[in-house]
């Protein structure tokens, strides 16, 4: 049963001061334990829809339909503790590292939305579409905004770091991202397909990669995954399929 302490507070988030205002004669009505449940349960939905629409975080495999079994190595106890959402608490950055077709935006995805249901602000952004969205901006005015807007959420997503190469600007626009949010203790989750050796390929020439890494690894958890792409794998087998079907013999015309 609901506590008088704990309905007045109830109340007072939910802004029905009049309710509030007339607690003594209405403490014991049966229908105001229902109100502030299903106001409760409202903008608790309307939160959640509002903040997946602003996250961008689109459409994704469930967790469940991730096979465990294919890669050739990942730590799945690891994996599985991410999904406790401690490590948003922490500040501690999240990377996963692997080659194309492992799953790391699906459990990018799937962490990005087990959060946003704990009630936490995400962004989710592609490498390419969060370094074009910042050196895009035409003053520094708007580019500071565009910073605060990626530093401001609880967790900030970064897919597909590696899979194209940028220039000196791009990496000092990340290296800046990276490190506002290390500075205030914000959590990243990064999916990449280079080895950290391998990123000053990806931003040639820029002198800040070095500590862009250091900042990025410094308090993060890394969850290396190798294998063969399960994507591959998916196409091979529906080529089977339609093969298959082609070369089923047609059965002949029946009788009159």
């Amino acid at each position: 049963m609901t506590t008088r302490p704990e309905l007045e507070a109830a109340l007072k988030k939910l802004h029905l001061f009049g309710c509030l205002a007339r607690l003594d004669e209405l403490e014991n009505e049966p229908w105001l334990t229902r109100l502030v449940t299903l106001e409760n349960e409202e903008r608790t939905r309307r939160s959640l829809e509002n903040r997946t629409r602003l996250s961008g975080l689109g459409s994704y495999k469930a967790l469940c339909d991730f096979d465990w079994t294919w890669p050739k190595k990942i730590d799945r106890s690891l994996v599985e503790e991410l999904f406790l959402l401690r490590f948003v608490a922490e500040g501690v950055n999240v990377v996963l590292l692997g080659p194309n077709g492992v799953g790391k935006t699906m459990l990018l995805k799937n962490l990005a939305s087990r959060a946003l249901h704990a009630g936490y602000p995400v962004l989710v952004r592609s490498a390419s579409d969060l370094l074009a969205d910042l050196a895009g901006q035409e003053s520094s005015v708007a580019r500071a905004r565009r910073l605060r807007a990626y530093v401001q959420p609880a967790i900030l997503c970064i897919d597909e770091v590696g899979y194209l190469s940028y220039d000196t600007r791009h990496a000092d626009l990340l290296f800046e991202v990276v490190t506002r949010r290390y500075e205030r203790n914000k959590s990243i989750v990064l999916t990449t397909n280079k080895p950290f050796a391998e990123w000053p390929t990806v931003f040639p020439n820029a002198a800040c990669v070095v500590t862009l890494v250091d900042r990025l690894l410094h308090r993060a958890e890394l969850v290396a995954i190798e294998g063969d792409s399960y994507r591959l794998r998916e196409a091979q087998e529906r080529q089977l399929r339609r093969s298959g079907s082609r070369r089923r013999p047609k059965e002949p015309p029946s009788s009159p």
